[in-house]
């Protein structure tokens, strides 16, 4: 029997593993959330019977694996998870007679700031919960962050850095490729915080919201965690929206913020219960993975019942079609739905999920609507063997365990409407008045069938005119974006191609290699493409086959007519860096930040890579003595490491 247990947890741990690498390192989904809960609690509870943890359990991990090349740093004592409940009554049971403090538990990525002589010195991640990463020149780009406070004393706090769903939304609303929009707040924010690139954080809309007070030198609170809360307001922070409770009025305090969370703007998957008495909640210790001064409260999921209709299978531009579960209307949380995403193949074949079964359905997070059982798991079945939109083959591919459906045909009419989409997107020609709806329309009537036609659009004045959301103003104005659009940048028509894995830094990257000559670009063989840094075997391949095909080359071609693409500017500056390559890496002191420096490379002639290769001349990292992984690579390859210092002397002997 025990050896049953064990192979059960052997199971479990590896199901989890996967379906958390998958969610915190590459933001995709192979479990829903609900699942993922459930395994999870049998793997608790198996421990607990049997008295045994196995290696690599979930239960005594704690947040993502440190992967990035930002610089690494052990948190002083351990930054650990918080146990949980669903039931009101055994937060009741935990407070007791103390008084506490019930606040949001934010969904974003934690991180641990460092303030001395009244300014931020340090920000570190959570990282694994032992080791975190510093991200000091990004948390100075949060939006509501202060850089100075009046407080000098030695002040260390703990945060969540979120990204608000008003910003969330603004910001896919402007990106017109469906496949590139965010997936949700908590990802994006993950990505943003551990950016390299400062820039591209303070782009995010990162807020950062005070839950915890480590330490504040020489102040006294007298022992209430309320009193902190309201000391750091006083000094420009804003903390996480708490209430004061007691055992008595537990029950209506989470029915407020169970009210409050439709119309709340921060992504929260819960509560956090806090004994106000501090000394009182620091007396009770840890476990392992336990602190005992607070408790997490995780919604007790609303889940109703309903009759799977059908599997609407959507299309998208790389091929890809996504299963969408279409059930009768149930009323959850206060709205009625009817859709949910399956995600792929594999977590239908999880759920045995076919036409007419009876399922269960819930809001994660109260929010967005999953799939939680299949009642009757009658089996996967009918399964498209056509395109729904181009009625071409589709085929089942399996990348990183998961199976997912595509559509095989290059000339579907989904992929070429997203290929237009990037066409005319900011990056590429940036036709304002393009949408992807505008497009699809265009397409289907005949206006459009390849690149070059969208300058054109003249031939169907009237059509256009009469067409819904149409008008004589609105195509007036469509004529004169595109009109605009047509005076653009070699490195901008690259890029709108939509050739396989070519986006806008490795345009860039051809674009300089073959000194804007395009006809050279086209005719490049892989091995000469595989010499440009950040273009591998795969991209290279990948370009090639685009211009193997003679329709690809001749439709290039007719787009080029219609453009007036300018002259690179040839630098004036001496190409003193010219045949070099640098790498970046660490924090700077003589440039605001990485983009800084590497427009200065270039402008000498060189190249900034991301990452340390053969064809390396100097990596630039003002901790010379690190042990980073592109300091070691480095060592190994021989090749030298430079300060910004040793920089700014070789650019000058230059």
């Amino acid at each position: 029997m025990e050896e049953n247990k064990i192979a059960q947890m052997k199971e479990l741990v590896s199901s989890l593993s996967q379906a958390a690498k998958a969610y915190y390192q590459e933001s995709r989904e192979i479990i829903s959330n609900f699942e993922y809960d459930q395994l999870y609690d049998q793997l608790t509870a198996l421990e607990k019977e049997t008295g045994v943890v196995l290696a690599g359990s979930p239960t005594q991990k704690v947040g993502y694996e440190v992967l990035s090349e930002l610089p690494k740093e052990p948190h002083p004592s351990p930054m650990l998870s918080l146990d949980k409940t669903k039931e009101v009554s055994a937060l009741q049971e935990w407070l007791g007679d103390q008084e506490g403090l019930l606040s949001w538990k934010l969904d974003g990525l934690t991180v641990v700031l460092t303030y001395e002589g009244g300014n931020l010195r340090k920000a570190v991640t959570r990282g694994n919960g032992e080791i975190g990463e510093v991200i000091t020149n990004n948390t100075k780009t949060f939006e509501n962050i202060p850089l100075k406070i009046a407080f000098t004393g030695q002040l260390v706090l703990r945060g969540e850095a979120v990204i608000r769903y008003s910003d969330f939304e603004k910001m896919n609303e402007e990106i017109e490729d469906v496949d590139a929009k965010y997936k949700n707040p908590r990802n994006l924010c993950s990505g943003s915080v551990r950016q390299l690139n400062s820039q591209i954080t303070a782009m995010r809309h990162v807020n950062c919201m005070i839950f915890a007070l480590v330490s504040a030198e020489g102040m006294d609170f007298e022992n209430f965690r309320s009193r902190q809360f309201s000391w750091l307001k006083s000094q420009g922070f804003e903390v996480v929206e708490h209430q004061m409770v007691t055992a008595g009025n537990l029950p209506e305090k989470v029915k407020y913020f169970a009210d409050s969370i439709q119309s709340y703007d921060i992504p929260s998957d819960g509560l956090v219960l806090t004994f106000e008495d501090i000394a009182y909640g620091e007396s009770l210790g840890r476990t392992a993975k336990f602190p005992r001064n607070s408790i997490a409260f995780k919604w007790a999921d609303e889940i109703r019942e309903t009759k799977l209709s059908y599997i609407d299978w959507s299309s998208s531009r790389t091929g890809l079609i996504n299963p969408v579960a279409v059930f009768e209307p149930v009323e959850l949380e206060g709205t009625t739905v009817s859709r949910a995403s399956v995600h792929n193949i594999s977590i239908m074949e999880g759920l045995e999920l076919g036409e007419g079964d009876t399922i269960t359905v819930y809001k994660a997070n109260m929010i967005i609507p999953q799939i939680a059982d299949n009642l009757t798991r009658s089996g996967v079945k009918n399964i498209p063997t056509h395109c729904p939109v181009c009625g071409g083959e589709t085929k089942i591919q399996q990348m990183n365990d998961v199976k997912a459906l595509y559509c095989m045909n290059p000339e579907c009419q989904a992929k070429k409407i997203k290929s237009f989409t990037l066409l005319v997107s900011r990056d590429a020609l940036n036709i304002d008045g393009l949408s992807e709806a505008t497009l699809e329309k265009f397409i289907n009537a005949g206006f459009i069938k390849e690149f070059a036609d969208i300058f054109h659009l003249d031939r169907y004045k009237e059509e256009i005119v009469s067409m819904e959301g149409f008008g004589e103003k609105s195509y007036e104005n469509l004529i004169q974006a595109v009109k605009q659009a047509s005076h653009t940048t070699l490195v901008r028509v690259v890029y709108g191609l939509g050739v396989a894995g070519i986006g806008l830094a490795n345009a860039k990257m051809l674009c300089c290699h073959f000194r804007y000559d395009f006809q050279a670009m086209e005719d490049a063989q892989a091995e000469e493409l595989t010499e440009i840094e950040g273009i591998g075997n795969v991209l290279a391949q990948g370009w090639c086959q685009y211009f193997a095909s003679e329709k690809n080359r001749d439709m290039v071609v007719r787009l080029l007519a219609e453009l007036d693409i300018e002259k690179a500017v040839e630098s004036q500056q001496e190409n003193t860096f010219e045949g070099m390559t640098f790498v970046i890496t660490g924090s700077l002191e003589h440039f605001s930040n990485r983009k800084e420096l590497q427009e200065l490379i270039e402008s000498k002639g060189g190249k900034a890579a991301g990452s340390v290769s053969a064809k390396t001349t100097y990596l630039i990292n003002n901790d010379i003595k690190s042990a980073s992984s592109k300091n070691k690579k480095a060592r190994e390859l021989g090749i030298p490491i430079l300060s910004e210092e040793e920089f700014l002397k070789l650019l000058e002997e230059e």
